[in-house]
């Protein structure tokens, strides 16, 4: 949380119909870096200390405001209904607000770049502040017309003249001021316009003209983007992963293909991890400095810990939990178990649902049964035990430290520690049976051609 002098309150406005996505799901529950564009929103607003947050849906998205209720509680939802243009927006959360007297800062689910640092500057005034940007391709933007400190007017593009056309400073639609001159000037905002709706951006004009500062401060281009297509989301996905890769470059991490790997919005990496190509990140996911990643693994909701090795092609689920020295090789899958220290899945098993023991082994093939269709349970393997390949482990089960299953086994019951357990028929044969097979099989053809 932020040190500050007056209490903080965000609008975040959600309410767009979102139809350019071309999608089923919400436009701003869309994820970029594996997290809601909406939450990307609400962790800014709470760490910039917000004491309220509202966010402001509409009716056509039940979805988003199911997803608000779960992380904030029903008092932080507004509906918009009808959509009347962003200004009608920011009023509909004029209730949820009853009673505060701070500052509110207004910004959008759409926006998922923007940072708590960026929208700090339009605090502390007594005024009207607005977030702009620098814009490389100004185009449809709104111009800021600026003066001095003092920001005299927003301009929308096809209202502008070619000398106000030529300024490259457009508004991001972020803006902030004291919570009753916000919806006193909201209340004065009128629509007649080509659209009858009523404008956020009106609220300048408005307070110029009662003579309350006006102000703009700026952040990065590509912190104010927004995303209304598929197009921009992608866009929006590359410049998070850019951020996220520098960042990890710049902590120590070596990565020698840096563009193929792909993190998510809370990925933990300490320094001296070696991360190799192609390489997913999911969400939840902490790597331990010194850990090896190798190629073509996709990690989410796991722990890797110091000197431990995973992959290539290798998939840990949530509640992997490697310790040091681990080895996780090819063709691997862990979910919810740990493996003590030194522990080795080499290649080809599935480790469900349980834990492995300090230097135990696990062969080639090794299945963990954790699932009967109905239940999953657990399989614990001590410590040294030596799991044989191609072994199918039936949960419940305990192999205790030490012991041996051989190869190809079904193991339902339990194994004591330092015991060899067999789980396979017993091996027999007939002599010349395979050369009396194919006579039978040759004649038969013949037969058939006959």
């Amino acid at each position: 949380m932020t040190s500050q002098t007056r209490a903080r309150a965000a609008i975040i406005l959600a309410a767009g119909q979102g139809t350019r996505m071309k999608s089923p799901l919400p436009k701003v529950l869309h994820p970029v870096g594996g997290r809601a564009m909406l939450d990307h929103a609400i962790d800014a607003a709470e760490a910039l200390g917000c004491e309220r947050i509202v966010v402001v849906v509409g009716v056509h998205s039940p979805e988003v405001r199911a997803h608000v209720a779960k992380r904030l509680g029903d008092a932080a939802i507004a509906v918009q209904d009808p959509p009347l243009g962003t200004g009608h927006a920011v009023r509909a959360a004029e209730p949820a607000l009853a009673g505060f007297e701070g500052e509110v800062v207004v910004t959008y689910g759409d926006v998922p770049l923007l940072k708590a640092a960026d929208i700090e500057p339009v605090f502390g005034s007594a005024g009207v502040t607005v977030i702009g940007f620098e814009a490389r391709d100004p185009g449809a933007y709104g111009r800021l017309i600026i003066e001095g400190e003092t920001l005299t007017a927003i301009t929308e593009a096809k209202e502008a003249s070619p000398e106000v056309l030529a300024v490259t400073a457009c508004n991001s639609g972020v803006m902030a001021a004291p919570a009753r001159l916000l919806f006193s000037l909201l209340a004065e905002v009128r629509n007649d316009n080509a659209k009858g709706e009523y404008y956020l951006t009106d609220v300048v004009e408005l307070a110029r003209k009662a003579d309350h500062p006006t102000r703009a401060v700026f952040a990065a281009e590509d912190a104010v983007m927004g995303v209304n297509a598929q197009g921009e989301l992608a866009q929006a996905e590359a410049l998070f992963q850019k951020v996220q890769r520098e960042t990890f470059l710049a902590a120590g991490v070596t990565m020698s293909a840096p563009d193929t790997v792909h993190f998510a919005w809370d990925t933990e990496i300490g320094s001296g991890t070696v991360i190799e190509p192609f390489v997913v990140f999911g969400p939840g996911t902490r790597i331990e400095g010194g850990a090896r990643i190798r190629s073509f693994s996709h990690i989410e909701g796991a722990r890797v810990a110091s000197g431990a090795e995973v992959g290539p092609y290798a998939r840990l689920r949530p509640g992997a939990d490697l310790s040091p020295g681990v080895k996780v090789g090819n063709f691997v899958e862990v979910k919810n178990v740990r493996l003590g220290q030194g522990a080795k899945a080499n290649h080809l098993a599935y480790l469900g649902d349980g834990a492995v023991g300090a230097g135990a082994n696990i062969g080639a093939g090794t299945i963990f049964c954790n699932y009967d269709g109905f239940n999953k349970a657990r399989t614990e393997v001590g410590d040294g035990a030596f799991i044989g390949s191609n072994s199918s482990l039936v949960a419940p089960v305990t192999i205790g430290a030490g012991a041996i299953v051989a190869s190809g086994s079904v193991i339902t019951k339990d194994v004591p520690a330092d015991a060899l357990a067999f789980g396979r028929a017993r091996q027999a044969f007939k002599p010349a049976a395979g050369a009396a097979f194919r006579e039978k099989a040759k004649a038969a053809k013949a037969a058939g051609k006959d």
